[in-house]
């Protein structure tokens, strides 16, 4: 499956046009190699490293969805790898 397509459909950009543009960027990493081809070949159990907001999601694909779904749908076809963590630095300035 594509990389722009498939960053649609499970819902981690709110158009097809942005997922193309996120991918043609080269900010978007798969296995560790960057990308910068909105054609580029997905399949199950690739690692995908890519920005959102002011931070990066790492996520591994566990199955390709075929339509875009709800979110929980959506969910069910990726793990998150890099579960959110309290940013050290932050957490020290709040202590003080």
């Amino acid at each position: 499956m594509r990389i722009d397509k498939l960053l649609w459909f499970l819902r981690l950009a709110r158009t097809r046009g942005v997922a193309q543009a996120m991918a043609e960027e080269g900010h978007i990493r798969v296995n560790g190699r960057r990308i910068d081809r909105a054609h580029a070949r997905i399949t199950p159990g690739d690692v995908l490293t890519l920005p959102v907001g002011h931070g990066v999601r790492v996520i591994e694909v566990c199955a390709l969805p075929v339509r875009r779904g709800p979110a929980p749908e959506a969910q069910e076809c990726y793990r998150v790898l890099d579960e959110t963590r309290a940013n050290p630095i932050a957490a020290a300035s709040r202590n003080e």
